[in-house]
C-alpha cells in the first residue's frame, strides 16, 4: 500500500485470537501499532469491576489506545448481531449504555459501534425501527457527554440474512431518523468495506456519496475476509479516495488473517502502523 496519511487500528476481537484477550494488545504493540478496537470484550453487559479494571489494564500496560468499541451485541457466537432493535434485549442495552461510556471516557476512546439487531420472527419490523431508534438516541446523548460518536453499521447479508441494514443508504436512513426524532447529530456510518462489497456496494459511489456521515472505517479483503492482497478488493486505491474526500478518522484492520496474525500486516510497513506519527 502506498503511504496515505490515514491512521490504522487493529481489532483485537478478531485478530491475534489466538491469544487470551488481555494479551492481545501487547500483541498489537509488538506488531507496532498503538491504537486498538475491540468488539464488546465481556460476556455479560455489565461486568465486574474488577473485569473492567483488569481490560484498563491491559491497554495501559501495553502502551496502546482504544479507538473503538462496540456495545454489548448479544451472543454473537451464537448469531446475535446487536440488541438496539430487539424488545427482549431493549433493556440490555440501556444496561450496557453506561459502562461502554465509562470505558470510552476512561481510555479516551471516540467511537462506539451500535450493531442494529436481527430481525425477530412475529415482531413488525416498523416496531423495531422505532425501538432501534429510540436506543440510539439515548446512547447518542450519552456518547455526546464523553465526546464520543455512535456508529450504524451494515453487514454482510448472505451471513446474516435477518440483520436488515446492507447498504450505506440504508444505514444514512437509520442516522437520518435519529437527527430529525432527536436532535442527536453524532450518529455516523461505520464504513466496513468489506461488508458494502460483499452486499454488491458500488464502493467508489458509497465513498463519494457518504463520506460526510462516515465515523470509522473497517477494512478486510474480499472474498475471504482476510488481509489486504489476498482478494479483489483495491483497498489501496479505496483508502486513498477516502483520504482525498476529507476523511480523516481511523481505518480499522478488522479481518480474518490468512496465516498468524503477526504475519498478516505484511501489507502495511511497520513504519505506518503507529498513529502516533501523525
Amino acid at each position: 500500500m502506498t503511504a496515505h496519511d490515514l491512521r490504522f487500528d487493529v481489532n483485537l476481537s478478531i485478530l491475534f485470537t489466538e491469544l487470551p484477550l488481555l494479551h492481545r494488545p501487547a500483541a498489537a504493540a509488538e506488531a507496532g501499532f498503538d491504537a486498538v478496537e475491540f468488539w464488546w470484550p465481556f460476556a455479560e453487559p455489565v461486568p465486574a469491576d474488577r473485569d473492567v479494571s483488569a481490560f484498563l489494564a491491559a491497554l495501559d500496560n501495553a502502551g496502546v489506545r482504544l479507538v473503538g468499541l462496540n456495545f454489548d451485541a448479544g451472543d454473537m457466537a451464537a448469531g446475535d448481531r446487536g440488541l438496539l432493535s430487539q424488545p427482549a434485549n431493549s433493556a440490555r442495552f440501556r444496561d450496557n449504555i453506561d459502562v461502554a461510556i465509562g470505558i470510552a471516557e476512561a481510555t479516551g476512546c471516540r467511537a462506539l459501534n451500535a450493531l442494529y439487531g436481527n430481525r425477530v420472527d412475529g415482531v413488525d419490523p416498523a416496531a423495531q425501527d422505532d425501538l432501534a431508534a429510540e436506543n440510539l438516541a439515548l446512547a447518542a446523548e450519552a456518547a455526546a457527554g464523553a465526546g464520543a460518536i455512535v456508529l450504524v453499521e451494515p453487514l454482510n447479508s448472505a451471513q446474516n440474512p435477518a440483520y436488515p441494514l446492507a447498504t450505506a443508504t440504508d444505514v444514512r436512513a437509520v442516522i437520518d431518523r435519529v437527527r430529525v426524532g432527536s436532535g442527536q447529530h453524532n450518529v455516523r456510518l461505520l464504513c466496513d468495506l468489506y461488508h458494502l462489497a460483499s452486499n454488491g456496494e458500488d464502493l467508489e459511489k458509497v465513498i463519494t456519496t457518504h463520506t460526510g456521515h462516515i465515523g470509522h472505517v473497517q477494512i478486510a479483503d474480499t472474498p475471504g475476509r482476510h488481509q489486504p492482497g489476498t482478494g479483489d478488493l483495491d483497498l489501496d486505491g479505496l483508502l486513498a479516495q477516502l483520504e482525498r474526500a476529507g476523511y480523516r478518522g481511523y481505518v480499522g484492520c478488522e479481518y480474518k488473517p490468512l496465516g498468524t496474525s503477526a504475519d498478516s500486516f505484511g501489507w502495511l510497513p511497520r513504519e505506518r502502523r503507529a498513529s502516533a506519527r501523525l
